[in-house]
Order: C-alpha cells, then structure tokens, then sequence
C-alpha cells in the first residue's frame, strides 16, 4: 500500500538570501497541543556546506502557520559540531528529545560538488548526539549516543520505554561483515544506558534484502507503537544513489524482531521536486505524526524541500501484515 502524496507539495522550500535560502529538507516532527512542529535542515551556502536547524509549525491540514525567521538550533564547535544534521524528535517522558548528526568535516552532495566543479573533501566519520527541548526554542545538549568511530546517522529514539529502558534504533555504517551479519550497512537495536555514548545489548534488527536498497538502509522517523506492532517507516537505498521508503513492522517486546515488512517500495521518486535537486532521486522519510485515523509521514526531496504524504493507519498496518 503506497503513501499518498499531499496536494501542497512541498509544504517547506528554501527562502531568503541567508542560512535557508539553498535548502530545506529533511525533517523532524511531532504533535503538540494540536499542532504539528516541524524541525528541518537549512543550508545557506555550498562552500563548507554548514547545516542549521529551523523550526516551522502546521496545523492538521498541512496549513503553514508559523515559520521562525532565525535558526533554532545551530552548531557549537564547542561540542565540535561544524553542522547540525537530520533532526528527529521523539516525545518521551514528558520531554522532547531531539537526536541530529554531527560532522566536523561537513561537504555537499556529489550532485553539488559535480556541478559546481568542487572537489571532493576527505571526511570524518559521523556520529549521532542527543539534545532536549520543550518548546523547541531551548536545547540542552546531552551528549553524543553513538560509539566512536562507528560512522553514524539514523539514529531514532522509541516514543515508549522498552522492557523498562530507553531504547534506540541506530544505523552503524562500519559495522558490517560476517561477524554482523550483514554485507551492508543496516539497522540495529540498542538500550541507552546513559546519553554520553550509553549503547548497549545491540542487536540487527533489518538489512537490505530486495532490489530497491542494495546499498544501504536506515532509520526513517522513530517508530510509532500500534496495536500490531511498533511501525517504522525506513528508507532504502539502491546502487546508484536513488533513496525510496519502505515499512516494517516490530514486535512490541522484543523490537529487534520484524513482524512484517514491504517487499516493495511505499513511496519512491516521481515528481519533480524529489528527482531533481541538489542530490537527486530522493525520498527522505524522517517525521511522522498520527493524526486520528491518518499517518502523515514527512520527507526530504532532493536534499532540498520538504513534502509530506498520508495513508490511513489502519489500512496500512493491515496491509503490511498480509
């Protein structure tokens, strides 16, 4: 059962001459007080490529009811964050908390350098850190949750304890091989023990299996609990760089066990605004809400908008276990 785009699309694209005026994309979301809080990534320039984070708030419907004029949350080399990466928000314990990449040696997509000419930058590993808000204006920074030299991004928090702790799914991108079971950067299962680099107990939970994700596969937004199971909306990517989503769905108990998944992609590059952009043929599932009976996901286009798509929650999770 495939997601249904919304009409609006892309409900977020770049503006001004500043820190959003190249791009905006990949995004977090929740639901609060009735309204839906958006944070997205923002790039302003090519050249070091340094990502920032705005806030913007929807209602229901998808109407644009307030877009912040100045980042909400930005880099800090302090905690040696050159840029600020592909936020996801998880409502937990009466808090939000906000998990983003960090990369000391940020570079833009091969698409960009290509058509600029730019060469390309060795780069560090990336890892995965944590920060808490509750009005998504004030952030205190909690650490990084990933190991070092892992190589992170995707890294979700679950909405709900499991088995009595925090729990993560992450994507380690070094951690494949025989001894991982897995030829292929996939997705795993951790309890966060403590925020500064807590992770233990990890165990793979998903790898590529079909077609559409032969390279790679990772996290979309955190998982969302169901009567049926925890749904996680994932994306796939195939050889040749084109990112498409897909879903599984988790045990409650023990997560690390998939119950059902689409053998087939739920939504994959067709319009415009996610085959062309600054990296092409992308659909970047990161926010999802529930909003009555309707799932409305949230992605990157492109690596340069926001778009949004829905499907009813039921019918979907029906689907997915048949």
């Amino acid at each position: 059962m495939e997601l249904k785009r919304f009409e609006g699309n892309p409900i977020l694209q770049p503006r001004g001459d500043d820190w959003e005026s190249l791009a905006a994309y990949n995004c977090g979301a929740v639901l609060k007080d009735g309204k839906i809080h958006i944070l997205y990534r923002a790039i302003g320039e090519y050249t070091n490529y340094i990502s920032n984070v705005g806030h913007a708030v929807f209602d229901t419907k998808l109407n644009l009811i307030n877009r912040d004029d100045q980042p909400c949350f930005s880099p800090d080399f302090s905690f040696w964050e050159k840029s600020v990466e592909d936020i996801r928000i998880t409502p937990l314990d009466g808090k939000f908390y906000v998990t983003y990449v960090v990369t000391i040696t940020p570079s833009p997509p091969a698409g960009v350098r290509k058509r600029l000419g730019m060469p390309k930058i060795s780069q560090a590993g990336t890892r995965v850190a944590v920060a808490e808000t509750n009005d998504f204006v004030n952030f205190k920074r909690l650490g990084f949750i990933t190991p070092y030299g892992t190589n992170q991004r995707d890294t979700v928090i679950f909405p709900e304890r499991v088995n009595g702790k925090i729990a993560v799914l992450h994507r380690p991108a070094e951690w494949i091989g025989a001894s991982y079971g897995t030829e292929l950067p996939g997705i795993w299962f951790a309890y966060l023990d403590r925020w500064e680099g807590g992770l233990s107990d990890h165990k793979l939970v998903l790898k590529s299996e079909y077609n559409w994700e032969t390279y790679k596969t990772g996290s979309g937004p955190p998982p969302i609990k169901t009567g049926k199971g925890w749904l996680l909306i994932y994306h796939g990517v195939q050889t040749g760089r084109t990112y498409r989503a897909g879903a599984a769905l988790l045990d409650l108990d023990e997560p690390w066990k998939v119950i059902a998944r689409t053998e087939v992609p739920i939504l994959e590059p067709e319009m415009e605004y996610e085959c062309v952009g600054d990296m092409p043929n992308v659909v970047f599932p990161q926010g999802m809400v529930v909003v009555g009976d309707e799932l409305i996901v949230f992605y990157g286009g492109a690596d340069k908008v926001v778009a949004a798509a829905k499907v009813n929650l039921n019918k979907f999770i029906d689907s997915l276990l048949k």
